[in-house]
């Protein structure tokens, strides 16, 4: 007589619950067979976005410039282009040309504004603490670094004697040394 899944007798009258061993069995075929077909699986799924990344511009100050494009910020050119599969912007030569590109500096955070390579004068947003002494942003050009974890920060990276300014500097820091307290920026 055919029973349920729990084991209990059925009646012809009730439906018979699927067995698992026909879906357990036709999954590792249906595998078998896309494989056999030359899809490598993992390989496809892995590609796809890596290539594309490949193929994305470089953000500088929010807006995308194609790869193996040229913009000049600081007396500096940078180009587009990847490192380890994502955009990444490499430092040129130094020029005497005015900026191609707007230099709003380092304030907030870079994601979704810059990719990293991308350098920009410090700002009051990159003051940071030694013990308690104040360390102002301005006295420095940071850079866009990726850590793991593809999370994007600012790094200083330069003197700011190093940046080339076609305008106005940023705005001198307002924090002082009494918001350091045992190397924290308070």
């Amino acid at each position: 007589m055919p029973t349920t899944a729990t084991g209990t007798p059925t009646t012809a009258t009730e439906p018979r619950t699927p067995r698992r061993l026909r879906r357990a069995a036709t999954a590792p075929i249906a595998i078998a067979a896309l494989t056999v077909a030359g899809l490598p699986l993992a390989a496809a799924a892995e590609a796809e976005p890596a290539e594309r990344r490949a193929r994305a511009g470089c953000l500088w100050a929010g807006a995308t410039h194609p790869q193996d494009s040229t913009v000049i910020a600081g007396g500096t050119t940078f180009r587009c282009g990847t490192d380890a599969g994502a955009p990444y912007w490499f430092t040129g030569a130094d020029t005497d040309r005015p900026a191609t590109v707007r230099t709003p500096g380092a304030q907030g955070s870079p994601v979704g504004q810059f990719s990293p390579g991308a350098r920009q004068p410090g700002t009051s947003d990159t003051d940071y603490c030694v013990g308690n002494q104040l360390i102002p942003g301005t006295d420095d050009v940071y850079q866009v670094v990726r850590l793991p974890g593809d999370v994007l920060l600012w790094k200083a990276a330069e003197p700011i004697a190093g940046w080339s300014f076609d305008g106005t500097r940023p705005a001198p820091t307002w924090r002082t040394a009494s918001l350091c307290i045992d190397g924290v920026l308070t």
